[in-house]
C-alpha cells in the first residue's frame, strides 16, 4: 500500500519512529494527485512548493530529536471556502475568481500551527450551495468510486481527494450536509461539529447560523485528530462557545454495552433505496451485537426540515452575498452604462444558476409582505426541531440513520430538478437546524458505491459519537476499502 493510502495515525507512527520522511508522504500524495487528478479534479488548486518545505521543515524537527503533533507532517487539503493568506479563494465561484485574502481562516492558523501539510484548496458547489459538486464555475469533481457519478456536495472536492488519497485528511463545511453526504458517497468518515465549536472566522459565509467547519478523513482516529486540532473558543467569531473540550481521543474505546441508541422512523420511510436500507439494518445489528440497546424512535416534525430549511438558508445567503457587487473586490463587468448596471450585471453574470435561484429564493422570503408569512414561521417550525431532539436525547445517547437516501448518483442526473437534488440531504438538513453534531462513517456497498451510516449526538457530545462510531468501525472492514482508480493505482 502506498503512503497516501495511510492514514494519519499510522503516519505518524512511522514518523515518530523514524520509518519514513514527512517529504517522502508529501511526495507520494503528489505522485497520487499526478496519476488521478484528471480523472478526480478534486482540486482548484495546488501549493506543491511551500507543500514541500512544510513537510521538509517537520523533517528537521524530528532530526532534532523535537517532538512532533500527531497531524504534524500530514498532507491536508481544504475546502476552497476557507480562507489562506496569499492564495486564492474562490469558492468555485466566477464572482471570486481573483480573490486573494489578506488572512488566514482560525482554522487554517490552527492546522499551521500543528505543522501540518497544507497541500492545495479543493472544489466544491458555487459558494457551497449544492450536492453534487456540479455547480461548480470551474469543473466537476468525480466520485473515485466510480468516476461517471458525482462525489457529493458541497465538500465534494474535499470527499473526493481523501477517498482517492490525493489527501491524507481535509476540511469541508457543512450548511445542510455539505461534509456528511459527500463523505458517504466517497466512502469517508466525515463530521459535523456542534455549531459554535469550530471557529468560522475565515469560512467564506453561506448561511451565518448553520455553517460549521468540520473534518473528512479515512478513519474515525484520524477524525479524531483533526477536531483536537480546529475546536476551540475564538474570539473573532461571535458564534465560537467558551466551553472546555475534551481530547477527543479518549473517546476511541470499543465499548459501547448498554448505549442506548434511537432510531427515527422518519428516516427510513418512503425515498430511502432499499438497498441502503439493508445495509443500514445489517449495521444497526453490529450495534446490538456489541451491546448497544437499538429501538425506534420518532422525530415528527421531520417532513418540514427540507422546507424550513430552504426558507432560512437561503434568506441568509441573500443577505451574506449582497456584499458581491463589483466594487470592492471579485469579479467586475467592464461594459456597464452606469454603477447600477454594472452592480446587476456583475453579479447576473459572477453568479451560477443554483446561487442565483437561492438569492433570489431569500430575497422574495425576507420581502415585505413575506417575511412573517415564510422566514418568521420558519424560524419557528426550526424551534420545533430542536425541541424534538432534546426529547429523543433525553431517552438515547444518539440516533442513528441513513446519511443519505441513495448512493451516489450519476452525473446530470438531477441537475434539471432542484427539488429531486435537494432531497438528497433530507436526513441531514434538520442536524444543522438545530445545531447538533453528526458524523457519517462507511458502513458498507450497493453495487460497489458507499453507503454512510450516519450518527446523530446532542450539542457537544462529539465524543459520545466518536466512540459509538469507532466501535462500529472496528467491527467492520469497510473503511479499509480503497477505490481503483486506474490500473496504476494499486
Amino acid at each position: 500500500m502506498e503512503l497516501c493510502e495511510l492514514t494519519a495515525n499510522e503516519l505518524h507512527r512511522m514518523l515518530t519512529g523514524k520509518d519514513v520522511r514527512a517529504e517522502e508522504i508529501c511526495l507520494s500524495v503528489f505522485r497520487r494527485i499526478d496519476k488521478t487528478e484528471d480523472q478526480v479534479k478534486a482540486y482548484l488548486a495546488l501549493h506543491p512548493e511551500e507543500a514541500l518545505e512544510q513537510a521538509r521543515a517537520v523533517d528537521r524537527k524530528i532530526a532534532k530529536g523535537e517532538e512532533i503533533s500527531p497531524l504534524a507532517g500530514i498532507p491536508i487539503a481544504l475546502k476552497d471556502n476557507l480562507c489562506t493568506k496569499g492564495h486564492r479563494t474562490t469558492c468555485a465561484s466566477k464572482i471570486l475568481y481573483n480573490f486573494v485574502p489578506p488572512y488566514n481562516a482560525t482554522v487554517v492558523d490552527k492546522l499551521n500551527g500543528q505543522d501540518v501539510v497544507i497541500i492545495g484548496k479543493t472544489n466544491m458547489d458555487e459558494f457551497a450551495m449544492g450536492s453534487s459538486t456540479e455547480n461548480s464555475a470551474y469543473q466537476q469533481t468525480c466520485n473515485p468510486w466510480n468516476p461517471d457519478c458525482v462525489p457529493g456536495g458541497s465538500s465534494g472536492g474535499s470527499a473526493a481527494a481523501v477517498a482517492a488519497g490525493e489527501a491524507i485528511c481535509a476540511l469541508g463545511s457543512d450548511t445542510g450536509g455539505s461534509i456528511r453526504q459527500p463523505a458517504a458517497f466517497c466512502g469517508v468518515v466525515g463530521m459535523k461539529p456542534t455549531y459554535g465549536t469550530v471557529s468560522r472566522y475565515g469560512l467564506v459565509a453561506f448561511a451565518s447560523s448553520l455553517d460549521q467547519i468540520g473534518p473528512l478523513s479515512k478513519d474515525v482516529t484520524d477524525c479524531a485528530l483533526m477536531l483536537n486540532a480546529i475546536c476551540g473558543h475564538d474570539p473573532m467569531d461571535s458564534t465560537s462557545v467558551p466551553t472546555e473540550l475534551p481530547d477527543y481521543r479518549e473517546a476511541l474505546v470499543t465499548d459501547i454495552d448498554g448505549f442506548r441508541i434511537g432510531i427515527p422512523a422518519e428516516y427510513f420511510a418512503a425515498g430511502l433505496d432499499d438497498h441502503v436500507r439493508r445495509v443500514i439494518e445489517e449495521a444497526i445489528t453490529v450495534l446490538e451485537q456489541r451491546g448497544a440497546r437499538v429501538e425506534e424512535t420518532t422525530l415528527p416534525h421531520t417532513e418540514y426540515a427540507l422546507p424550513t430549511y430552504y426558507i432560512i438558508a437561503p434568506a441568509e445567503a441573500s443577505s451574506n452575498l449582497a456584499r458581491y457587487d463589483g466594487v470592492r473586490y471579485g469579479y467586475r463587468v467592464e461594459d456597464a452604462k452606469d454603477v447600477l448596471d454594472m452592480f446587476s450585471r456583475s453579479r447576473s453574470r459572477g453568479f451560477g444558476a443554483e446561487v442565483k435561484r437561492r438569492v433570489m429564493l431569500g430575497t422574495y422570503a425576507l420581502s415585505a409582505g413575506y417575511y412573517d408569512a415564510y422566514y418568521l414561521e420558519a424560524l419557528k417550525v426550526r424551534t420545533l426541531i430542536r425541541r424534538d431532539f432534546e426529547r429523543a436525547f433525553e431517552k438515547y445517547d444518539c440516533l442513528i440513520s441513513p446519511t443519505t437516501p441513495s448512493t451516489a448518483f450519476r452525473f446530470g442526473e438531477k441537475v434539471d430538478d432542484p427539488v429531486t437534488m435537494y432531497l438528497s440531504d433530507v436526513f441531514t438538513l434538520a442536524v444543522n437546524l438545530a445545531g447538533l453534531p453528526g458524523v457519517s462513517i462507511p458502513a458498507g456497498f450497493v453495487d460497489g458505491m458507499p453507503v454512510g451510516l450516519q450518527f446523530i449526538g446532542k450539542p457537544f457530545s462529539e465524543s459520545t459519537l466518536l466512540r459509538a462510531a469507532y466501535t462500529f468501525e472496528q467491527s467492520t472492514t469497510h473503511h479499509l476499502k480503497r477505490p481503483s482508480l486506474t490500473p496504476e493505482v494499486e
